[in-house]
């Protein structure tokens, strides 16, 4: 990636089993020469070590908001992570936190963050979820509503997932999430 500075991208996880591959995904973007901070919600925290992914970034968890706020005037993390990023990537954005998205809801730092974007700067997603989940009706709805804000859609994939069903659902290849991200870095010139 060939930039006039380095790239701020914050990368965000949800409690989808494709979080499994949260480190790749981050080592992948820190081969390009991006700088990268993640946030993780709660479930999230189940699928991958967090301690092993901050021996290469800051990962920031909901706890972390009110540690760092204690009174009128301190940072507010929701609020300085937006500014510090230049783009936004959700990966994996599970079917509970899209619906939460998708309505405003902000009851985690994660979408918190999300909510308190600014819509002028990259976001992408890349949903994640059962295929009886991704086919329910509300899905594209919500899907359609983020679109419909301008954010970035890395769509879904098929393939046999880890409960064992086959169908679309799966999050998208590793690869081509980070080409995606390149490709709107450079096509926004952030």
């Amino acid at each position: 990636m060939e930039t006039k500075k380095k790239v701020n991208v914050l990368v965000c996880c949800t409690g989808s089993v494709a979080t499994i591959k949260i480190k790749e995904l981050v080592d992948k973007i820190l081969k390009y020469g991006a700088a990268v901070r993640v946030v993780s919600s709660e479930h999230a925290q189940h699928f991958f070590s967090v301690e092993e992914l901050r021996t290469c970034v800051e990962v920031f968890r909901d706890e972390d908001e009110w540690t760092m706020w204690s009174k009128r005037g301190d940072p507010v993390l929701h609020i300085e992570l937006g500014k510090w990023a230049d783009v936004l990537l959700i990966a994996p954005l599970d079917a509970n936190t899209l619906a939460k998205i998708s309505q405003g809801l902000c009851d985690n730092l994660l979408t918190c963050v999300v909510r308190a974007w600014d819509v002028k700067k990259p976001l992408l997603f890349c949903p994640a979820m059962n295929t009886r989940m991704w086919e329910h009706p509300v899905t594209a709805i919500q899907i359609s509503s983020l679109r419909s804000w301008g954010y970035v859609e890395v769509p879904c994939i098929s393939k046999t997932l880890i409960c064992g069903d086959t169908g679309l659902g799966a999050m998208a290849e590793i690869d081509t999430i980070v080409n995606t991200l390149i490709g709107t870095i450079e096509d926004t010139g952030t």
